[in-house]
């Protein structure tokens, strides 16, 4: 039998073939897990995202997006069973434990093969030799202070040093309004209030918690800082629930009117301002100890990213990683952010065309970045551990060298 095959026909049986072709050449879709999405201008990270992938066709890049607290459970969820998503947004705190696990790529190798320059990257963190982790973009934490509430109480000068802060937060506490002074976040949910709340204290007057090394924290500048906070507390100044208070309930309550003072990343602007348009702050460094003169040390957490071990697309997600760090998508998005870049040739516009940024930016360059948790073994655990003792400090239970031996012995354990 014989069978006469009509032009349609072929038509037909090439567009399938095409189709058939098409399909074995799908996108590779990387998967991006981070907090910054909800942090910056809505659409602006994806946004960045479409920009790649038109740059790269071939590659979709999935947004998985939470916030800060929510982000690093199901980090560390991925990581401890093996499913973490493709590209990771990173804390340094937390990368000495995700390494521990094998659960980030050495990036070295992938700098090597595609020749890239070292030397635009702000920094590079390594653990056991593996570069784990670039900052993409840093936010200082300063002290936000309500203009309206520290009027009202009679502030006319903004602190400068630990007595001046207490004293504002006292005029500004009326506990029978709900309105407090400060905000102390000590969730054990999310412990990053001893490093952003409690220790930025102890950096703020050119202190270190460590010596040679290892922990110091019975040492005097600990032990003040403890003391410090207790008197804040014992003054009613802070808002009640401190134990279970995460950084999200802490932005909140400085909102809504309910604190006059909040020590806060930069990158929280955009969203103070979405959530109360009407709020007249204004940013000021961390006081310092009485007497002291020298730069202040900017408490400061980065934007970090790193690749997943566990990842079939690793090229791809390099190919992200490099995008986010060149100079003029980096310059993007701090921009975007209100941080300070992870490019060093990166030029972010905000310090020109924003009060509240440019603000910072004076900050910035009179003090110096100060964080000692990152590249700590088990960062967050200490963090637990410190967390507890002032906790328990807080509620009488013990006194502020107490509670500095205590989380002492603790992290010689670690050390």
């Amino acid at each position: 039998m014989t069978f006469r095959i009509k032009p349609a026909m072929l038509k037909i049986a090439a567009a399938a073939w095409l189709l058939g072709a098409t399909a074995a050449m799908a996108d590779t879709t990387l998967e991006f897990t981070q907090w910054w999405e909800p942090e910056l201008p809505a659409g602006s990270l994806r946004k960045i995202m479409d920009d790649f992938e038109a740059a790269n066709p071939g590659i979709k890049v999935t947004l998985v997006s939470g916030p800060y607290a929510t982000t690093r459970d199901q980090i560390s969820v991925g990581a401890a069973t093996g499913t973490l998503s493709d590209v990771v947004g990173l804390d340094g705190a937390w990368v000495n434990n995700l390494n521990a696990q094998g659960a980030l790529a050495d990036m070295n190798p992938m700098m090597d093969a595609s020749k890239f320059d070292k030397a635009q990257v702000a920094d590079i963190i390594k653990v056991d030799g593996k570069a784990v982790m670039f900052p993409v973009a840093s936010f200082v934490y300063p002290v936000f202070v309500n203009l309206d509430l520290a009027a009202q109480a009679g502030v006319t000068k903004l602190p400068s040093t630990r007595a001046e802060f207490l004293d504002a937060a006292k005029k500004m506490t009326h506990a029978d309004k709900n309105q407090y002074g400060w905000v102390l976040p000590l969730s054990l949910q999310t412990p990053s209030g001893v490093q952003n709340d409690m220790m930025s204290w102890v950096w703020a007057s050119g202190q270190s918690m460590m010596a040679n090394g290892k922990p110091a924290l019975e040492g005097k500048p600990v032990v003040d800082m403890l003391t410090f906070v207790k008197s804040l507390n014992d003054a009613g100044t802070i808002s009640p629930g401190i134990a279970t208070k995460t950084e999200q309930e802490k932005v909140e309550e400085f909102v809504n009117d309910r604190v006059g003072m909040m020590i806060d990343s930069l990158a929280h602007v955009n969203l103070i301002r979405k959530r109360n348009p009407k709020l007249n702050f204004d940013l000021i460094p961390v006081p310092v100890v009485e007497g002291y003169t020298g730069k202040r040390g900017l408490p400061y957490a980065s934007w970090g990213i790193g690749i997943s071990a566990a990842s079939k697309h690793q090229d791809e997600a390099w190919k992200l990683v490099q995008y986010l760090m060149s100079e003029k998508v980096n310059a993007k998005l701090v921009s975007l952010a209100n941080a300070f870049p992870g490019n060093v040739n990166a030029k972010p516009d905000f310090v020109t065309s924003d009060k509240a940024f440019g603000k910072a930016f004076e900050i910035f360059k009179t003090g110096y970045l100060a964080n000692e948790f990152t590249g700590l073994p088990v960062a967050e655990d200490l963090m637990t551990q410190f967390d507890v003792q002032a906790q328990k400090m807080l509620a009488g239970e013990q006194s502020p060298e107490q509670a500095a031996a205590a989380a002492q012995k603790g992290w010689m354990a670690k050390f």
